[in-house]
């Protein structure tokens, strides 16, 4: 098994992590100050609370979101790469690329979200998980 390539993973996970934490410290004193009471309405969820607060506070809870999305399909690549023996070499600097355009993507939403640029760290980092997924592929088949 090559676990360096579980390295980034992990990376990945606590950063989703700060993450999680950035948003809640957005958006309970954002609560706050607007005078909304969380506790109030049963049932309640985050995108019901991201209309009513200021956007560069509903930013971090939708690129935590993100984080919750694609990259589950780099978790799964890493682990078939780190178990078949493909977790070195262009697929371990690949993984490196992934989250470190993925935690620059995060930083660039949450704070300034011009569309243009973050597509195109996503797109980036999208290229870098297609190649791995590639690979993925192509060590388990052959």
């Amino acid at each position: 098994m090559d676990i360096a390539i579980l390295a980034p993973a992990s990376v990945l996970v606590l950063w989703s992590l700060i993450m999680l934490f950035w948003m809640a410290g957005a958006r309970l004193p954002a609560a706050k100050k607007l005078g909304i009471d969380i506790a109030a309405k049963p049932g309640g969820r985050g995108p019901d609370f991201d209309a009513q607060v200021p956007e560069n506070v509903a930013w971090k809870s939708h690129n935590y979101t993100h984080l919750m999305e694609q990259p589950t399909l780099f978790y799964a690549t890493v682990m078939i790469l780190a178990i078949a023996g493909g977790g070195h070499g262009l697929n371990l600097y690949l993984a490196w690329g992934y989250v470190i355009l993925r935690i620059l993507h995060s930083v660039w939403q949450a704070t300034i979200n011009l569309v243009n640029f973050r597509f195109l760290l996503f797109l980036a980092s999208t290229i870098c998980l297609l190649i791995m997924a590639i690979n993925a592929l192509w060590i388990t088949l052959f």
